[in-house]
């Protein structure tokens, strides 16, 4: 019935998968869960992640080689013998005890893609990881209706729930850099083959916050990202919204004003986003700046 796919990276997923083995167990239908490990280099979390294996119809194996995000998700789901594949993300987990059931509730012949969304732990982690923490609670952790709205912007790879038959026709691109937003490229093949998404409140916890200087580091890797779908025409730039704001700014020459930011001005805004109170409009602009910066050395 379901294959549960996750793909991990330096991740103990073990709490995670014995949580979901336990749910699928309590529904009584037929399943597996595969666990690839894209070469993660740190032998302590292989070794808790081996105790997979002693769960029944669970596995985890080691890929002898790195072959990145969107490889090993193709790879997982080739690999997967049910008709339903569960995509989640290694740093997620459950957030209540119906959410296999949740999913089953709306397995038919209706339905081709299912997202469950996502949600953040209340409590406020460390102040070096606020960034991460506000970004997700206001950006990405959205209500039904919210994400109803824009259901192919607001859908995001960490737990959802495709047809197989669906996924042999739009995979993620391995032809991309491991550049961040294969997950935006994803979703954007996914309105072009007017496959529909339905959106239903089953969300996860996301636990991997990593401190506002990685998230930072990471966001302008996704800019970078961008810019490459956009040169070689993989995406309408109009489907990312820093890029389509970019080409507003262009159109206007108001972008020239950005790009000659004063170096104060930008350390500024770094002391912010890594501070107590990160300013999301100060996150947006501070990525806009090296949209431009990267599209002007190009």
């Amino acid at each position: 019935m379901i294959s549960v796919l996750i793909p991990t990276y330096n991740y103990h997923i073990f709490p995670l998968v014995q949580k979901v083995h336990e749910l699928l167990v309590a529904e009584k239908i037929d399943f597996e869960i595969m666990c690839f490990d894209d070469a993660s280099p740190e032998d302590s979390f292989i070794e808790k992640n081996e105790k997979i294996n002693s769960l029944e119809k669970a596995s985890y194996k080691v890929l002898p080689k790195n072959i990145g995000r969107s490889k090993i998700r193709n790879l997982l789901a080739d690999t997967a013998n049910f008709d339903w594949l569960l995509f989640l993300d290694a740093d997620v987990i459950p957030i209540k005890d119906d959410f296999i059931n949740n999913y089953l509730k709306f397995i038919s012949e209706d339905h081709d893609i299912i997202y469950g969304g996502i949600k953040y732990v209340p409590k406020k982690p460390d102040a070096s990881q606020l960034l991460r923490w506000h970004y997700g609670n206001l950006r990405e952790a959205l209500d039904t209706e919210k994400r109803s709205r824009k259901p192919y912007v607001s859908f995001l790879t960490l737990n959802f729930l495709i047809r197989k038959s669906v996924f042999e026709k739009v995979r993620f691109n391995e032809d991309i850099p491991n550049l961040r937003h294969e997950d935006t490229l994803f979703s954007y093949q996914l309105r072009e083959a007017k496959v529909p998404i339905l959106h239903i409140e089953n969300p996860v916890y996301h636990l991997g916050i990593e401190s506002s200087k990685e998230f930072l580091k990471k966001s302008i890797e996704s800019v970078e990202g961008a810019l490459y779908f956009k040169k070689h025409g993989l995406i309408d730039p109009n489907y990312i919204k820093i890029l389509s704001f970019h080409q507003k700014l262009k159109k206007s020459k108001l972008d020239r004003g950005i790009v000659y930011l004063p170096k104060r001005t930008l350390r500024r805004i770094e002391r912010n986003l890594l501070g107590a109170k990160p300013s999301l409009r100060l996150f947006d602009l501070y990525r806009l700046y090296h949209l431009i910066q990267f599209e002007k050395d190009a």
